[in-house]
């Protein structure tokens, strides 16, 4: 009875969850590059409207402690003091999706050179 020889599959990169890991973190990379301007304009208006909220809150609870009403619409003109930094930037997504790319990426050359190492070891023996 002949032995046959060892048949090894030949590695599909689409058949690794790291090629898709990859492959949707680029993605994700690509749509925060596009909805960044569009994203600062949409948070801006959201944080502003917390904000307010949040003053509106507080000058409840000054008037239900008896102290003097302050004016709110004085406080808005302030600019600056109205819309500081981004409450959720945009950056610390990016940095996730980034290291998320790296990451898969790594893993997926790693799974490549793995694959690899058999027909590398297989034609040697020839």
């Amino acid at each position: 009875m002949a032995v046959e020889p060892d048949r090894h599959e030949p590695f599909r990169i689409t058949d690794s969850g790291w090629f898709w890991a990859t492959a949707f973190s680029l993605m994700a990379l690509v749509g925060i590059g596009l909805i960044g301007p569009k994203f600062d304009v949409r948070q801006r208006q959201i944080e502003g409207r917390f904000l307010g909220r949040q003053q509106a809150a507080i000058e409840r609870s000054r008037r239900a402690a008896g102290l003097p009403p302050v004016d709110l619409a004085e406080q808005a003109r302030d600019r600056a003091a109205a819309q500081p930094g981004r409450i959720v930037p945009l950056w610390t997504l990016a940095a996730a999706a980034s290291l998320a790319v790296v990451g898969s990426a790594a893993m997926l050359w790693r799974e490549c050179r793995r694959a690899a190492q058999p027909m590398i070891d297989r034609r040697r023996e020839t």
